[in-house]
């Protein structure tokens, strides 16, 4: 199993726009084959900062995800609405 956390951080008043391209692949990449979760979090002490934490199947359907036409639209849109290259993590599970 694949976990992924992908970190991203608006530019100033650009918070709900950037929700709304990263709400808008919730439903698309849930639905994907190979998807076990996939969570959109907002920071309460920094609404700038916005987190997907991600599981998949495996490595395959992670790099699946990324060559979607959705996360591709996403990944144009989102461009000019981040103060900065969005910070991926992948973990692993050490202790169940």
């Amino acid at each position: 199993m694949i976990r992924i956390m992908a970190r991203m951080t608006a530019r100033p008043g650009c918070e709900a726009q950037l929700f709304s391209v990263l709400h808008a692949l919730l439903e698309p990449s849930r639905e994907e084959a190979g998807c076990l979760r996939y969570a959109l979090f907002q920071n309460e002490d920094d609404p700038q900062e916005f987190v997907t934490v991600e599981q998949w199947r495996d490595q395959a359907a992670a790099a699946a995800h990324l060559a979607t036409r959705h996360v591709q639209q996403a990944i144009a849109r989102a461009g000019s609405l981040l103060a900065e290259a969005p910070r991926i993590d992948r973990f692993r599970e050490i202790l169940p």
